[in-house]
């Protein structure tokens, strides 16, 4: 009998070869271009805490041992500034770990989900994962539309509404108010998948109260942005008790190493760092914002640590990406319109602001 390999799953056989990002290093292996800046994934330039950098440091030689199933130090201490249970918290390898857990918890094949057009890719990459048909609502003014993502949800009955609170790639927000008004108009069944990776960059008006008594709201956080571990894979979530159970039934128990949660645990603790941070991000925010003006451009009022500064053409948009990746420049610009004439650009240290608005300035002029 001839070989025959095992056949693929249907959902699998029928999705794209495709990955959310296409990560700087392949981009330099396809174009032997080698990065001198690296200011497209919204890492921190700013780096780790220093307590976190020691902590870590300190506990090398217990790396032999598997990290704690429960990660409970690290979720005893969320606890406790949140004023919430340990057993509503859980804690993944970043907020993308979690967007897959979220997708294969709530979503049987076929289920419908509402999200943007042009937001976080990894979402959209899970729920067709676990085969989901996703629902995709257009940004307006360079913001979700929340009317429509509610609207979507009712009209489509889905199971799953995805909103980045702030906003990944434009850097936008809105405030508790208005997204307590948006969860008012969610069918009740209908989960609100609150992805708030860039929070603490955004003002307090923009902090939605935790509600432990409502079962309608995950609330997914990282440290990969603010507290500058993205590569050590960290994040958690809030939910309520019935959810995180649910979550341990299919989660990878050691899927968050030793030396993450002690470094987490650590970076949690030093708040004058994190305001460092969030001080220097801002900063920048506001150096970017006069850069496009300077070039005729409009820089997307921002609560991250990047800017989307609006070319307000897509070809042009490309161009200029495609030039500063000549020259050794990582930027993203997002993928559908109208988001494909912004240049995202994440915030970088002082220096690192001072070269990108070198090189932009010399881009312009000779495009």
């Amino acid at each position: 009998m001839a070989d025959q390999a095992p056949p693929f799953s249907r959902i699998v056989a029928n999705l794209p070869a495709a990955v959310p990002f296409v990560p700087p290093e392949e981009l330099e292996r396809k174009t032997g271009v080698k990065v001198r800046l690296r200011l497209g994934a919204n890492e921190s330039s700013f780096g780790m805490s220093p307590l976190a950098r020691e902590a870590m440091e300190n506990s090398l030689g217990e790396n032999h041992l598997y990290g704690d199933a429960l990660s409970l130090d690290l979720k005893m201490e969320l606890a406790t500034r949140h004023g919430i249970a340990t057993e509503m918290i859980t804690v993944a390898g970043g907020i993308d770990e979690l967007l897959g857990w979220i997708a294969r918890v709530f979503l049987n094949p076929g289920d419908p989900v509402t999200a943007s057009l042009g937001s976080y890719p990894t979402f959209h990459y899970h729920v067709e994962g676990f085969g989901g048909r996703l629902h995709k609502v257009p940004y307006r003014g360079g913001k979700n539309d929340l009317d429509a993502l509610a609207e979507t949800a009712r009209n489509t009955g889905s199971r799953i509404v995805y909103l980045a609170n702030p906003d990944n790639p434009t850097g936008t927000w809105f405030t508790a108010a208005e997204l307590k008004e948006f969860r008012r108009q969610l069918p009740a069944d209908c989960l609100l998948l609150l992805d708030e990776a860039y929070l603490e960059f955004a003002p307090a008006a923009a902090h939605l109260p935790l509600d432990p008594a409502d079962p309608g709201v995950i609330r997914t956080r990282t440290f990969s942005k603010a507290h500058g571990m993205a590569g050590l894979r960290i994040g958690y979530a809030f939910a309520q008790r019935e959810i995180i159970t649910a979550f341990d039934k299919i989660r990878n128990h050691f899927g968050v190493s030793r030396i993450a949660q002690i470094g987490a645990l650590a970076a949690l603790q030093d708040e004058r760092f994190l305001q460092h941070v969030v001080e220097e991000v801002a900063a920048g925010r506001r150096e970017y914002e006069t850069l496009a003006e300077t070039l005729g451009f409009a820089a997307y009022p921002s609560a991250t640590n990047f800017v989307a500064i609006d070319t307000g053409d897509a070809d042009r948009a490309a161009a200029i990406q495609d030039a500063l990746w000549q020259r050794g420049v990582f930027i993203r610009v997002p993928g559908v319109a109208p988001l494909n004439r912004c240049l995202r650009v994440s915030v970088g240290t002082p220096g690192e602001r001072q070269e990108f608005a070198r090189i932009l300035r010399k881009v312009m002029a000779e495009l």
